[in-house]
Parts: structure tokens; sequence; C-alpha cells
């Protein structure tokens, strides 16, 4: 089986086409929580505790010298994406949690129609 004809019946098998649109519906709904912590949660954070800009957050390892460029740790946005992963991670509970409520529910209205 040549290669062509091979990447030809991976890609119009169904579980790739459906990869292929969580793919590219995982990247949107990245866009929207980058956008939620960025914008909505962290501000106020922020502000609570006391004006903190968390991107702002580092530790110099090695201060800018004419020819280097300074070396940051940058833990503010670390921590900026452990919320950020904390917010998806419960989003997809709440959607996993969801579809299972409605796989339950479907067997008990077969039941109850016959």
């Amino acid at each position: 089986m040549s290669i062509i004809k091979e990447f030809k019946d991976f890609a119009i098998k169904g579980n790739a086409i459906d990869m292929a649109v969580g793919i590219v519906v995982g990247a949107s709904f990245n866009k929207i929580i980058n956008s939620l912590v960025n914008d909505v949660i962290m501000p106020p954070i922020g502000m609570l505790i006391g004006g903190v800009d968390f991107k702002n957050l580092v530790i110099t390892l090695k201060a800018e010298t004419l020819t280097e460029a300074a070396v940051n740790l940058r833990y503010g946005q670390f921590i900026n994406n452990i919320i950020d992963f904390l917010i998806v991670a419960f989003s997809i509970f709440i959607v996993i949690k969801g579809i299972n409520i409605l796989k339950r529910k479907q067997p008990e209205q077969s039941k109850k129609e016959a």
C-alpha cells in the first residue's frame, strides 16, 4: 500500500476528522481561557494584593548588561499558567460531568417509554 493511499485512508476516517475539529475548537477555547485568566481573573487578584501585575513578577538571576539580556525567572507568568490550567481542567470536568448526566438520563427515558 502506498504512503499516499495510507494517508488518504487515515485522513478520511471519522476519528481523524473528529480529532482535527477537536484541535481547532481546543485552540479557540484556549484563547478564551487565556483572556479569562489575564483580563478578568488576574486584575482583581492583583488589585487585592496591592496592585501587583502577575506578569511582572520576576526574579532577576542575571542583570542586563550592554552585551547581554537579563536572565529572569518569571514566576508570575507561571502563576498565570497554573490558574489557566485549573480553569481549563475545571471546565472540562464540568462538560464531562454534564455528558455523563445526559448519558444516564437516556437509558432511563428508554425504560419509561417501553
